[in-house]
């Protein structure tokens, strides 16, 4: 094989990592993932193993490390740089798997598959991983977006690596002046697949309405600190919440039928004696409907859970919703038994956030309501089995405070757009201060609330029963992606093998021995 010089490869990583990033809030040019995609193809062509996996490194730092840039500045750059590294190295274990792919036919196929797989391994590992990036997240506001409800996340995130590699395909083939037409056809084919249901999208029908009250409260001080004046916080939201009761009862809103605070609306325990439980009862007692009130509950010495907790007028707090999802080194430590740090902000974790289970909708009103906390929208083991378990409406509870002066609010609140579209449902965001709405079965945004200000939004909501093709596919796409993923990779290596066996110099055969001489005359046979 020809080895391609290093450097103009690692440029172009760099290249397709930028336009990757750029494809995301907040630059928002979705148009532009396709290119970044083809770039990590081009970049990573006629390498060997080694020289591909760190083309593919370089792809990942420079995209990763600038995707969730907003961690630097909230979380801390420590955090920022450890999470990067190792999400960025799933892209350079990606790279280790090119020349494989590679050797195979149609391999765009093949490769998109090996990245569609990428995304979900470290979408759930190490310490359940860190979705953000999939390429499906960037999808909203473009006509990719409606093929979500039809393929689900990891679908949509196979198809627009697809339509990459066939545009990666395409140049290649244009450069060599070999099957150009074949590679234009295949890439037009699969962009019309991917925008087909912007013209025939999948309506779920209603089979009912509810109204919801969704408040945001807002954060006192700095804005960024929900620890800053917790109490305060829960006041804000009590106050709120009163001052809709009476708008409510002097007709100036519609009566809503259960109210949604967010996460972190309390940020101790709602069940313990005292001011902040006290301010709740006066809340729900003014409402005289169902809410929904995000807090964190006490697990006993070593723990605590963060709830979102559906606290009835008449019955008090009843059903309970624990976040999936913890974050690891913001809620809790991973392996405290064996290093359990004691320094900066990590210093502050004195007890770890347990996981929650639940995958049964939330009994809210008469309304099975599915439920997530903050980081939980992006992971697909939380949403759609509650869809999938009945759930007629989602509901999103979130504290983005920490990230209030950072891009990460638009990101978090495009991937909740899109899980409605997922679900076809309609779905409600509450935010302590930014970003609370209220969102359609086709991702519009039907009503929502200016950050850092007090808020709330009364909005009649629709509810189904009926499930997205998406929603009835589950988890199929991942397990038959994983299985391309797997024989791509075992046949290529034998292909990739061979042609190592191929290229290799052959032996010198020895060298001929020269022709007798003519016999002499005193050699010559006796007749």
């Amino acid at each position: 094989m020809v080895q391609r010089p290093l450097v103009p490869a690692l440029g172009l990583a760099v290249v397709g990592g930028v336009l990757l990033t750029a494809s995301y809030e907040p630059v928002a040019l979705p148009w532009l993932l396709p290119l970044g995609v083809a770039c990590y193809a081009l970049a990573t062509r006629d390498l060997t193993v080694r020289r591909s996996g760190l083309v593919g490194l370089v792809f990942g730092v420079v995209f990763y490390f600038s995707h969730i840039s907003w961690m630097k500045d909230s979380i801390g750059a420590d955090a920022w740089l450890a999470l990067s590294t190792v999400e960025a190295l799933f892209y350079g274990l990606l790279g280790l798997a090119v020349p494989l792919v590679r050797r195979l036919p149609a391999w765009p196929l093949w490769l998109a598959a090996a990245w569609t797989t990428m995304e979900t391994v470290r979408s759930g590992w190490p310490f359940s991983g860190m979705p953000w990036g999939r390429l499906a997240f960037a999808a909203i506001d473009t006509p990719a977006a409606p093929a979500v409800a039809y393929v689900g996340m990891t679908g949509l995130s196979f198809l627009l690596a697809l339509s990459g590699f066939c545009l990666a395909r395409f140049a290649e083939a244009a450069l060599a002046r070999e099957q150009r037409r074949v590679w234009a056809a295949v890439a037009v084919g699969v962009l019309a697949v991917l925008v087909t249901p912007a013209v025939l999208p999948y309506d779920v029908p209603e089979t009912g309405s509810t109204t919801v009250a969704v408040v945001q409260g807002d954060v006192p001080g700095p804005g960024n600190d929900i620890l800053w004046d917790h109490e305060q916080v829960t006041r804000n939201h009590v106050d709120a919440t009163v001052e809709l009761a009476a708008d409510a009862a002097a007709g100036r809103v519609a009566q809503p039928d259960f109210v949604l605070w967010p996460e972190n609306s309390t940020a101790v325990d709602p069940f313990e004696p005292g001011r902040v439980n006290a301010g709740i009862q006066e809340a729900v007692d003014a409402a005289q409907v169902p809410v929904v009130v995000g807090g964190i509950v006490d697990g006993g010495r070593r723990y605590v859970l963060n709830q979102g907790i559906v606290w009835d007028p008449q019955t008090g707090p009843g059903d309970r919703y624990t976040k999936h999802h913890p974050v690891p080194y913001g809620e809790y430590i991973p392996f405290r038994d064996i290093w359990n740090p004691k320094f900066g902000q990590l210093a502050l974790i004195s007890r770890d956030m347990k996981s929650g289970t639940r995958t049964q909708p939330l009994r809210i009103a008469g309304v099975r309501v599915g439920d997530a906390i903050c980081f939980d929208v992006a992971y697909d083991d939380v949403m759609p089995p509650q869809v999938r378990d009945g759930a007629e409406l989602l509901t999103v509870q979130t504290s983005n405070a920490s990230f209030i002066f950072t891009h990460q609010i638009e990101q978090q609140f495009a991937i909740t757009r899109l899980r409605a579209i997922e679900a076809g449902r309609w779905l409600a965001v509450a935010s302590t201060n930014g970003q609370s709405g209220v969102i359609a079965p086709d991702g519009s945004v039907v009503a929502s609330a200016q950050p850092r200000t007090t808020s709330v939004l009364v909005e009649k909501v629709g509810l189904s029963t009926a499930l997205t093709p998406a929603m009835r596919l589950g988890a199929w796409p991942t397990r038959m992606f994983t299985l391309m993923t797997l024989g791509a990779l075992v046949s290529g290596a034998v292909a990739y093998r061979r042609r190592r066996e191929f290229d290799d110099p052959a032996q010198q055969a020895p060298e001929e021995e020269p022709p007798a001489l003519s016999p002499t005359p005193s050699e010559a046979p006796v007749v």
